[in-house]
């Protein structure tokens, strides 16, 4: 029979700062960190706002020669895989560490170490690269670096699908620990991919909202006004255990990873299928993976970017799964707080749905004035919704048609 998998540590790494309390507080109070970008002159790009981590510094936490051959990717990773340890009591010694595993997914990986090393090749000629340029680039290596800084010598491994990264990471680590292979995973996602690059693709390609006057304002899920998305880096890591080691060892648990699902589009690079039936199958599989059923679920965090496409597509998904139960069950996305986050986004996100069951309040989905027509789910807006939540959905959907939906249960 496959062990249950619980949540008993999460750490982040935020615009908020570092942990998870200072997230979810401006979650419930709906203080946005979106803001002007400092770290790059944006003058010249259609969009000029992102939510960006400004005071970080990676050498509190790791050795200074290792930081110094890290991406900020894999810092972030480093960083919030320490605070979920503390967060979890959770200690890797020489007794476990070979049942305690590494799974960080990222969307982009180390993309500023990638602009860096090539400007040099275009600058100073070849040979003037840093010999570290491509350990330092890979998207494996923030899991490699968070096992050489724990201990861990379980399973290692790493994701990469896009923007549903984080909730694939999640979904394997509980899957690995479900199967016997390890005891316990340190799991998430990570991503610092506010780059000239990677910007100015997202500028191209439409993705991004252009409201520069207005930040805070600017991602708007679900709205008829929203016209796009806005970046946001940073991670979140999450201790995972099976559930009999946790209780044994006395640990808090936030919660039970019931359930885990993953469908494929097949439909374009970057639309989502127009039907939601991609969405709607991986949902299905997620409650299916839980044994539950739409009418058990408390709170869904959507994906919602706030795009023309995604938002309404994935309400279409919400309905033909939900029937009914759509008009009724609680809806929101948290994007517009701390941005999109890529690859770290689904992790940051079922962590919201953890701490909506822990303690009953749903954040709401800031910015919607104006609900779309074509999204008739029943979005939290304005305040958090105090409700019994026992049951919650989080839903991560990637370029390439990769969709990947956790569902959430109070541990009892």
């Amino acid at each position: 029979m496959a062990r249950q998998v619980v949540v008993t540590g999460i750490g982040s790494v935020s615009p908020f700062g570092l942990g998870l309390r200072p997230l979810w507080d401006a979650a419930l109070e709906g203080r946005s960190g979106v803001g002007p970008i400092t770290s790059l002159d944006v003058q010249e790009y259609p969009t000029r706002i992102a939510a960006e981590i400004t005071d970080f510094d990676a050498e509190q936490w790791m050795d200074g020669k290792q930081a110094k051959r890290s991406d900020r990717c894999t810092q972030f990773a480093v960083v919030a895989a320490n605070l979920a340890l503390q967060d979890a009591s959770f200690e890797v010694t020489p007794a476990n560490a070979e049942r305690v595993g590494v799974l960080i997914g990222s969307g982009i990986g180390g993309m500023r170490t990638w602009e860096e090393q090539f400007e040099r090749i275009l600058t100073r000629g070849p040979m003037k690269v840093s010999p570290f340029f491509v350990p330092m680039m890979i998207i494996n290596m923030a899991s490699g670096m968070v096992s050489m800084v724990t201990g861990a010598k379980g399973p290692n491994t790493a994701v990469v699908t896009a923007c549903a990264s984080g909730t694939h990471a999640l979904g394997d680590a509980a899957e690995i620990i479900r199967r016997g292979a390890a005891d316990a995973m340190i799991a998430g996602g990570s991503e610092a991919a506010i780059v000239r690059s990677a910007l100015a693709g997202f500028c191209r390609a439409g993705a991004l909202s252009r409201r520069n006057d207005d930040p805070q304002r600017a991602c708007r899920p679900f709205d008829a006004d929203r016209d796009g998305f806005v970046m946001g880096e940073g991670a979140t890591v999450m201790i995972l255990e099976a559930a009999d080691a946790a209780v044994a060892r006395g640990a808090r648990i936030y919660g039970e990873v019931a359930g885990y699902g993953m469908s494929g589009d097949a439909h374009h690079m970057t639309d989502p299928d127009p039907e939601g039936l991609g969405p709607m199958r991986a949902m299905r599989a997620a409650l299916g993976d839980a044994g539950a059923e739409p009418a058990d679920v408390g709170y869904i965090n959507a994906h919602a970017p706030g795009t023309l496409a995604g938002d309404d597509i994935e309400a279409r998904a919400i309905r033909l799964l939900f029937g009914e139960r759509a008009d009724v069950t609680p809806v929101s996305s948290t994007k517009p707080i701390h941005g999109h986050q890529l690859g770290a986004t689904g992790a940051t996100e079922f962590a919201m749905c953890l701490m909506a069951i822990r303690t009953g309040a749903i954040p709401p989905s800031r910015n919607l004035q104006n609900l779309d027509p074509a999204c008739q789910v029943n979005v939290v807006r304005d305040e958090p919704l105090l409700a019994d939540v026992r049951v919650a959905m989080s839903n991560s959907f990637g370029f390439g048609g990769h969709n990947a939906v956790l569902v959430a249960r109070r541990y009892e």
